[in-house]
């Protein structure tokens, strides 16, 4: 395990992440100087943090899913109902995923580090789909893998619906929420 970093370099580090996801979100290609310029730092800096673009990356990638399971872990998946567990989730969810855009949508390598937070985030989420079956909110024979994969979609869908960037109010977490379960527990078809 390595030492835990000084206020100082934490705070390069972090404006380091933020000014990555901003400018690699407008240029995948961008060099580490664009991104060291962004961040109001020096290419020295970034790369005393970051050996290369892919560590880089990878530091992107544990950043945005440690953020992931902390907002799951937020809205309290194991002890609210399972309904309103599930629209939490998926509210702060989606507050993650607008923030992190490029790297949630971009492949990276998996380090063992991001490849143990994305199995925290599929149990966490396997976890609340078995208590909405058992709650009754989904069919006792569906395929909970299956639905796991279909919300994982709709999550990303809510976020890329065309115009939705013209609209603010058609980037609110909350009624993006609301779209997701909705579809989610009762599809296309008429109510009733």
């Amino acid at each position: 395990m390595g030492r835990a970093l000084r206020a100082d370099a934490e705070r390069s580090v972090r404006a380091i992440l933020q000014a990555a996801e901003r400018v690699l979100a407008e240029d995948a290609g961008a060099s580490m100087e664009q991104i060291a310029e962004a961040a109001g730092l020096t290419r020295i800096t970034v790369h005393r943090r970051f050996a290369n673009r892919q560590a880089l990356l990878e530091a992107l990638a544990v950043s945005a899913k440690q953020q992931l399971v902390e907002a799951i872990e937020e809205a309290r998946p194991e002890s609210a109902p399972a309904l309103v567990a599930l629209y939490r989730v998926t509210a702060n969810v989606l507050r993650v995923k607008s923030t992190w855009r490029f790297t949630l949508s971009h492949a990276t390598a998996h380090t063992p580090t991001a490849a143990a937070l994305w199995e925290e985030i599929n149990t966490h989420t396997v976890v609340l789909l078995n208590r909405a079956q058992h709650e009754g909110l989904l069919a006792p024979d569906a395929d909970l893998d299956w639905t796991r994969q279909v919300y994982y979609a709709l999550l990303s869908e809510a976020l890329n619906r065309p115009g939705a960037d013209q609209d603010p109010a058609a980037q609110d977490p909350d009624a993006l929420a609301t779209l997701v379960i909705d579809t989610l527990l009762h599809g296309a078809g008429p109510r009733g």
